[in-house]
């Protein structure tokens, strides 16, 4: 149901009417508008700490897809700092542990990643997989995320040759798992075309 609808039917207020926001700013985001994406969560975040407070798991979940979508318009810098402040914020009322400290930490990684931070991005993935493996197994989608985002910033560092290996092991595991329909293995999968070529460019000195 569009928002508007929702605001007459239920109320401003009301939690699916605040659902409601945040996915159609998430799909708005997805499809291309960061900014538009990111003022209509930035409004919804306001609306989050008047309704349920700054510590509420709703509005931590709303600062840290406000600052994704702040990155991906192109403050990176800015959005390293926010998600830096929530990852505070979450361990301190959620625990190290929680989905949405996980979630915030895995975003930090990313946003370090494109800010040009490869070192820092790859010391926070890895750390962030060897938890995942610790608290879901190797073979949750998470954990397996986790590792193509590693092998992605070995890339970007400077190891194309690893970061294919990396993926090539990765595309194995994920058609066992998750089977060779599945998002992740198609994301994968193009992942390791893209270093393979990087490495075939290398050798032919290009």
């Amino acid at each position: 149901m569009h928002p508007p609808v929702m605001m007459r039917v239920v109320g401003p207020d009301d939690p699916l009417t605040l659902t409601t926001r945040h996915n159609v700013a998430y799909w708005r985001g997805e499809a291309g508008d960061a900014a538009g994406a990111a003022e209509a969560t930035a409004q919804l975040l306001t609306d989050r700490l008047r309704l349920h407070g700054p510590e509420h798991p709703d509005t931590l979940n709303t600062r840290g897809s406000l600052a994704w979508l702040r990155g991906n318009a192109g403050d990176r810098t800015g959005a390293v700092t926010a998600l830096r402040a929530l990852l505070a914020d979450c361990q301190r009322v959620l625990g190290p542990e929680h989905t949405t400290t996980l979630n915030a930490r895995n975003g930090l990684a990313w946003q370090l990643g494109a800010a040009g931070e490869h070192a820092a991005a790859i010391a926070e993935t890895r750390a962030l997989l060897d938890d995942y493996v610790r608290l879901l197994g190797v073979d949750h989608p998470d954990t397996l995320d986790t590792r193509r985002n590693l092998a992605w910033w070995r890339g970007e560092a400077g190891d194309p040759a690893g970061a294919a290996a990396a993926l090539a092991e990765l595309v194995t595991d994920c058609l066992r798992v998750v089977g060779p329909d599945h998002p992740l293995t198609g994301m994968v999968v193009r992942s390791l075309a893209h270093w393979r070529g990087q490495v075939g460019r290398t050798a032919a000195g290009r």
